[in-house]
């Protein structure tokens, strides 16, 4: 089954089923995010919308980027704010959107299925403005070592989808290639317990001047 395909299954229970992972990445994309600024943002990934009602509590626009049809249509069902635009995308393609437009990108439960971290860093080092940051929220390398992955359940079972495991050397190394600056990063573990291995890891970057 293709990535498009599962997520466009999943859209139906993507905001109400047990996902620890995802109720992780709201935590820590709060956290990170709101001791900073930002009025334009690009948010890869969007999905049902889970993070853009609290980015528009700050953002004057949004444009929340996702390859998942249904996905994106439970984020228009959920947010009518018209500061906030979605729209189908496919991120291993070059992003149609002005160069130069977002003060804020971020990236949340994607780059798992993304191959080429490269011309991920070399768009955001397009689309972001001088000074910009690229905040990213992603399950642990080390948790993928152990074999976790994206999945959800069905009436006929649990549903794991094809995924690339990306080190944290990668991250740095693409980031640096790419005219971004390394700001932040942290770990973060189930209930706040910094015991047995982080579900995820954030990033924030910022466009050299």
């Amino acid at each position: 089954m293709s990535i498009e395909k599962a997520y466009n299954n999943w859209a139906d229970q993507y905001d109400t089923n047990e996902n620890r992972t995802r109720d992780l990445d709201k935590v820590s994309t709060i956290e990170t995010l709101s001791k900073y600024d930002f009025e334009s943002v690009l948010e890869l990934g969007c999905g049902t919308g889970k993070n853009t009602k609290w980015l528009l509590e700050k953002a004057k626009r949004i444009i929340g980027f996702d390859f998942s049809q249904e996905m994106l249509n439970k984020a228009n069902e959920k947010i009518t704010d018209e500061k906030a635009v979605f729209k189908r995308a496919d991120l291993k393609e070059d992003w149609k959107v002005d160069n130069n437009f977002a003060d804020l990108i971020t990236c949340s439960l994607t780059l798992e299925h993304i191959e080429d971290l490269n011309h991920v860093f070399n768009q955001a080092n397009l689309k972001l403005k001088k000074d910009g940051l690229f905040f990213i929220s992603e399950l642990h390398p080390f948790k993928q070592y152990s074999g976790s992955k994206a999945r959800y359940e069905t009436e006929n079972g649990t549903k794991e989808l094809e995924v690339y495991i990306h080190h944290i050397s990668e991250y740095m190394e693409d980031a640096k290639n790419n005219g971004l600056e390394f700001v932040e990063m942290k770990e973060w573990f189930d209930d706040n317990k910094k015991e047995g291995l982080p579900r995820l890891i954030s990033f924030v970057f910022k466009k050299q001047a």
